[in-house]
C-alpha cells in the first residue's frame, strides 16, 4: 500500500474526530449556549448536511485541479473551521463554523478517496479505502473520547482546539510525504462524470449507504445521554465508551477491509444485518448497563466492518467518474448522518425517550437491507458497463479499458456493509 494512502489517513484522523467527537459534547454545549441535547445535535446534523452538500460541489470544482493542492487547501480551510468553532460566542456562529469545516472535509474526502483508489489495482480498492476509514476508526478510539474528556475536564471548546492542533500535523504530513498527483492524460469532464447518475445501481449504492450510516447514528449520536440517564452511567464512562465503540470500529474495518473485496455483497447484508440486531438490542437493554457497554462496542464492530465494502461498490458502479464516486459515496453516508440524528432528535422530541432512538436506527437499517438484496439481484443480472481506469500517481492512465466485473458474492444462501 502507497505510504501516501497512509498519510490520507492520518488526516482523516483529524476530519473524522471532528464530525463524530459532538457525540460525546452535546450535554456541556447545550448548557453552554443555552439550547436543549436535540437541538445541540442539529450541530452533528449541520455537518453532515455541509458533506452532502459540499462533496459533489467541490469534487465538480476541483475536478481540473492539481490533487496535491487541492487536498493542502481544504485540510487548511478545516483546520481554520475548527479554530472558528473553538472562538464561537454563539450557537448559530458554531453551527455556521461546522457548515464551513464540513465543506473542506467533504471536498478532502471526495478528492482523497479518489487519489488513494488511483494507486491500487481495482481488487485492492477495499482494502485502501480501509486504510482511510482506518483513520476514522482511530478517531473514534483515540479522538472522541479525547474530545469528551477534555470536554469533561477543560470545557468542549479545548476539543476544538485539539482538532484544530491535529489538522495542522496532517496538514504537514501531506505537504511532505504525498507526492504531486498528475491528471489523466485526457482531461476529466464534468459531463461525462455526470452520467453515473443515470445508472440505478449508484442510486441503490447511496440509499444503501445512507440507511446504513443514518442507522447507526440515529443513535450513537445520543449515546451519552443514553448512557448516563438510561443506563444510569456516570458522565466520567462516557469518554471510556466512545472509545470502546471506536475500538470495535477499527477491528470491523480490519476485517472487513481484507474481506470485502472476495465478499462485496456478503459483507454489507451480514454486516448490516448484525447492526440491525444490535440496535434492537440496544433498545430493549438500554437500562442494563453491561448489555449498553457491550453493544456499544458491537455496533462500532458491525458499523465498520461495511464501510470497506459500500465505498468500494460505489468505485465499482461509478468507476467511470472516479471523483464523482468518491464524492456521491461522501455524501452519501452523510444523508445517513443528516438523517439519523435527526430522527433520532424527533423521536426523543416525541417523550419517547433515548432508548427509542435506536428503534428508530433499526428501521433504517431493515430498509438498508431490502435495498441491498435488489442491488444484488440487478447485478446478477446485468454485465457492468465499460468504464475509464483511474490514474494512478505514478503514470497516466489509458483513456478507456473494461472494468472487471465486481467480485462475485458468496451469498447463496445469505440473507454485506460500511
Amino acid at each position: 500500500m502507497p505510504i501516501a494512502v497512509y498519510v490520507l489517513g492520518l488526516s482523516v484522523f483529524a476530519l473524522g474526530t471532528s464530525e463524530f467527537m459532538l457525540s460525546g459534547l452535546l450535554p456541556p454545549i447545550a448548557e453552554d449556549m443555552g439550547v436543549t441535547i436535540p437541538q445541540a445535535g442539529l450541530l452533528i446534523s449541520a455537518f453532515a448536511i455541509g458533506m452532502v452538500v459540499g462533496a459533489p460541489l467541490l469534487a465538480v470544482a476541483t475536478l481540473r485541479l492539481p490533487r496535491r493542492t487541492t487536498l493542502i487547501s481544504l485540510i487548511s480551510l478545516f483546520g481554520l473551521g475548527q479554530v472558528a468553532g473553538a472562538l464561537a460566542p454563539s450557537y448559530e456562529l458554531l453551527f455556521a463554523s461546522r457548515v464551513v469545516s464540513a465543506l473542506a472535509c467533504a471536498g478532502f474526502w471526495a478528492v482523497g478517496a479518489a487519489v488513494a483508489i488511483a494507486m491500487v489495482p481495482k481488487d485492492q480498492r477495499a482494502r485502501a479505502m480501509a486504510v482511510m476509514i482506518g483513520g476514522l476508526s482511530i478517531a473514534n478510539v483515540l479522538g472522541v473520547p479525547a474530545g469528551a474528556f477534555l470536554g469533561e475536564h477543560l470545557g468542549w471548546r479545548s476539543a476544538f482546539w485539539s482538532v484544530g492542533a491535529a489538522s495542522a500535523i496532517a496538514l504537514a504530513g501531506i505537504l511532505t510525504l504525498i507526492p504531486k498527483i498528475p491528471l489523466p492524460a485526457e482531461k476529466p469532464s464534468i459531463g461525462r462524470e455526470l452520467r453515473i447518475y443515470r445508472d440505478r445501481q449508484v442510486w441503490l449504492s447511496i440509499g444503501i449507504t445512507a440507511l446504513a450510516a443514518g442507522g447507526v447514528f440515529c443513535a450513537f449520536s445520543y449515546l451519552s445521554p443514553l448512557l448516563t440517564e438510561v443506563a444510569g452511567l456516570d458522565s466520567g464512562w462516557v469518554p471510556w465508551i466512545l472509545g470502546l465503540f471506536g475500538i470495535g470500529a477499527l477491528v470491523g474495518t480490519t476485517i472487513g477491509g481484507r474481506v470485502a473485496d472476495a465478499h462485496l455483497f456478503g459483507v454489507m447484508i451480514w454486516g448490516i444485518t448484525a447492526s440491525t440486531a444490535f440496535l434492537t438490542a440496544l433498545a430493549v437493554l438500554a437500562s442494563v448497563q453491561a448489555a449498553a457497554i457491550a453493544l456499544s462496542f458491537l455496533l462500532g464492530v458491525s458499523t465498520f466492518f461495511t464501510a470497506p465494502a459500500l465505498n468500494a461498490r460505489m468505485f465499482n458502479v461509478a468507476g467511470a467518474a472516479p471523483t464523482l464516486a468518491g464524492a456521491t459515496t461522501t455524501a452519501a453516508f452523510n444523508l445517513g448522518n443528516t438523517g439519523g440524528p435527526w430522527l433520532g432528535g424527533t423521536v426523543i422530541d416525541a417523550d419517547l425517550g433515548f432508548a427509542a432512538t435506536a428503534w428508530a436506527g433499526a428501521a433504517m437499517t431493515v430498509t438498508a437491507i431490502a435495498l441491498t438484496t435488489i442491488a444484488l439481484r440487478l447485478d446478477r443480472r446485468t454485465r457492468p458497463a465499460a468504464t475509464r481506469v483511474i490514474a494512478s500517481s505514478a503514470a497516466p492512465a489509458p483513456a478507456a479499458a473494461p472494468a472487471p466485473a465486481p467480485a462475485p458474492a458468496p451469498v447463496a444462501a445469505v440473507a454485506e456493509t460500511v
